[in-house]
């Protein structure tokens, strides 16, 4: 297991400790659940008890959460086990999805043939049928945390959110274009992403670590979507490194 957290001997630099949320009903079922307000589940509960128990020793000084039941309800076990208390904000919520509220995930595609193409394909242009756009989505989220970062410079700081959430905010933190979000991969419930905040400038130390959960507690990488997702994503990982490369003709 990499030891992600060590961050001692750098001045100033402010520590974000990004926790996705245990698995919650909808990610079990299947439904959309962006500002559906649904609890974690039995494995849920064991998820968040393993993360904690990673955290455990590891240096804290703050605790944020969204203040959506999920990740409040996850963020408790971090909380208790760190003896910090839990400041929820409602700006680190999932996105608003508007209509796809609390609708099949096998639904979406046929009832919403054009937004579901921008959400799989081209994200940067997806607006959620009366809800939030991808754009005002990570422009909220990313206000959120400069002001959380600003409000504590130098600390390390636990933020308990969402798995869109966290890939909006990595195109930020890679220093590359909202149009480049089809290309970061979902992280499991209770994944850990670990990024640094110096001098103006975001550097990734370790994204979407679910080493904790083992092979037993994972929630994604033990669905039936799970493998067709990542076979799209490694092709278009090949494709990207096939026309950036001299040898293969392409410019």
């Amino acid at each position: 297991m990499i030891s992600i957290f060590t961050n001692e001997g750098v001045a100033m630099t402010t520590r974000l400790i990004f926790v996705r949320h245990a698995e919650a009903e909808g990610n079990k079922i299947r439904r959309f659940h962006g500002w559906t307000d649904s609890e974690i589940t039995q494995k849920g509960h064991l998820q968040a008890k393993r993360v904690a128990e990673r955290l455990k020793d590891i240096d804290m000084d703050v605790i944020y959460s969204s203040s959506l039941k999920r990740t409040m309800q996850t963020a408790a076990y971090i909380s208790d086990i760190k003896g910090l208390p839990v400041t929820t904000s409602d700006n680190l919520r999932e996105i608003n999805g508007g209509d796809w509220e609390d609708q099949m995930w096998t639904e979406l595609e046929q009832r919403w043939p054009e937004e579901y193409d921008t959400w799989e394909n081209r994200p940067y242009a997806h607006r959620m049928p009366n809800g939030e756009s991808m754009k005002e989505f990570q422009k909220r989220l990313l206000d959120e945390v400069m002001q959380i970062i600003h409000s504590n410079e130098g600390k390390n700081i636990c933020i308990v959110t969402h798995g869109t959430a966290i890939r909006a905010m990595l195109c930020r933190f890679r220093d590359c274009s909202l149009e480049e979000m089809c290309n970061i991969a979902w992280c499991d419930n209770t994944a850990i992403t670990v990024i640094d905040y110096e001098d103006g400038k975001f550097r990734t130390v370790t994204e979407g670590d679910s080493t904790h959960l083992g092979n037993d507690l994972g929630t994604i990488v033990n669905q039936d979507w799970w493998e067709d997702y990542m076979k799209k994503v490694k092709a278009k990982e090949a494709e990207r490194l096939g026309q950036n490369d001299p040898k293969s003709g392409r410019s």
